[in-house]
């Protein structure tokens, strides 16, 4: 009795419970996920900025989120330019979910419905995603963003792109009003991070000569365990998107593991076919080229679907990686991780082949199932288009803004030098007692030293 006291009549302990747990496997995804996978990937002067702005993206979302972000990508709609239609659902109204009605009220979203958690459990849950994919489009600008141009240009991409996408999709908009799905992520998430990091690496410009053509790693066992995270942080990224803890969220799990493992080894079957040697890196692109193109469908296939998925994606999109890249405009623009394929590609693979794979007989929640066919896969094609050229329009312009007040690329003497024209140290000091020591060893401490000893 105690026990049921402490809960409203509309909260489910279990759902609640998966539903923060799956949130905290998205959230690992970014911090320290592609925290470390990015420190790790990039040259050694390049670590800790890359990993600065990772974690500095994932604090100014969650900042903007509470205090209007969430409720324009899942609130109530905005009337301002039309009652009806595209622009009748086009976005949310803006407001703050701090106060203690917002914190322990039901979760609610007014165009899709209730569910039966917290508001404050449903938007951490939505605010992981939105921290996600600005940090994905990151990786096409690493190594020649200013910092402090990223700052303002984070706060103002999730403010206009990814919350009307959010919204248009996801909050029961327009394309979600008409059909088009997303299970949990492909066009909001990853194809808008591709498209807007290439249309950024494109306004910003090239790396500088030696790290296009010295593009080395500096730790490939950082980039592993930063893939090892994003790998099983997606059974939170794909299994929380129902809602509950139920079958459904059970089906998203086995999917997305089954398709990303099938990529996986897609993409080392590619590297063998084309007499490449099996890289560490290749592999962890096969990776999560599988866990972006599942993602727009994985409750909504069945493990065959899956399977196709995971197989179709890796080969189109290590074709677009090793051979669409040689050719305009992509081998024009510095994507530095490739993002626009992995994640853009990818994405949008996955989006039209969840028009033609979605099981009718897999029930999302009871009462509603999605059934692949032309109607949908028209709609997921539209979807699509508006998702690249609304972002990839709406970064260039956002781009070009804050290019007005702070240059948006580092200057060419602290890009020779990097982190610590940056930030003022190193992932791997070459001079260790010189940090400790600024002004120089105290006078008879080298004496006192073992190597002075021997």
């Amino acid at each position: 009795m105690l026990a049921s006291a402490l809960y409203p009549s509309y909260l489910n302990p279990g759902d609640n419970a998966w539903q923060m747990t799956a949130a905290t496997f998205v959230g690992l995804m970014s911090v320290p996920g592609l925290v470390v996978l990015y420190g790790g990937v990039m040259q050694k002067r390049w670590s800790v900025n890359s990993m600065m702005l990772a974690f500095v993206a994932f604090a100014i979302v969650l900042v903007e989120w509470v205090l209007y972000g969430y409720k324009m990508g899942f609130g109530n709609p905005w009337h301002g330019i039309s009652s009806h239609g595209f622009f009748g659902m086009f976005i949310g109204q803006p407001g703050s979910i701090l106060g203690h009605g917002s914190l322990q009220g039901q979760g609610n979203i007014p165009l899709v419905g209730k569910v039966d958690f917290p508001t404050s459990t449903l938007a951490y849950f939505q605010f992981v995603f939105a921290a996600i994919t600005p940090i994905l489009m990151l990786g096409s600008v690493l190594g020649r963003v200013n910092f402090k141009a990223w700052i303002p240009f984070t706060l103002l991409w999730g403010s206009c792109i990814y919350t009307v996408n959010a919204f248009l999709i996801w909050g029961g908009g327009y394309f979600a009003h008409n059909g088009a799905v997303d299970f949990s992520g492909g066009y909001v998430i990853h194809l808008s991070a591709g498209v807007s990091g290439f249309v950024a690496a494109a306004v910003i410009g090239p790396r500088l000569a030696r790290d296009r053509e010295l593009d080395a790693p500096n730790n490939l066992a950082m980039v592993a365990v930063g893939a090892g995270l994003l790998w099983l942080g997606w059974n939170g990224f794909n299994g929380g998107d129902p809602y509950n803890a139920g079958a459904d969220a059970a089906a998203a799990v086995l999917n997305t593991n089954l398709a990303t493992a099938v990529a996986f080894l897609t993409w080392l079957g590619c590297d063998y076919a084309t007499k490449r040697k099996p890289s560490l890196l290749g592999s962890v692109n096969g990776m999560i080229v599988g866990l972006v193109a599942i993602t727009p469908a994985a409750g909504f296939v069945n493990g065959w679907g899956a399977i196709a998925i995971g197989v179709v994606s890796s080969i189109l999109v290590y074709v677009a990686y090793n051979y669409l890249a040689l050719l305009r405009p992509f081998r024009n623009v510095d994507d530095t991780l490739g993002v626009v394929y992995t994640h853009g590609f990818a994405g949008l693979l996955g989006g039209l082949l969840t028009g033609l794979l979605a099981d009718s007989a897999m029930q999302v929640v009871p009462g509603f199932s999605v059934t692949g066919g032309a109607h949908l896969l028209e709609w997921q094609a539209l979807t699509a288009i508006w998702v690249i050229l609304f972002s990839g329009a709406g970064t260039f312009v956002l781009l070009k803004l804050v290019g007005l007040f702070v240059p948006l690329r580092m200057s060419e003497a602290d890009m020779e030098m990097g982190d610590l024209a940056v930030h003022g140290h190193e992932v791997y000091p070459s001079d260790i007692p010189s940090l400790a020591f600024p002004h120089g060893l105290p006078e008879g401490a080298m004496a006192a030293t073992p190597a002075a000893q021997t």
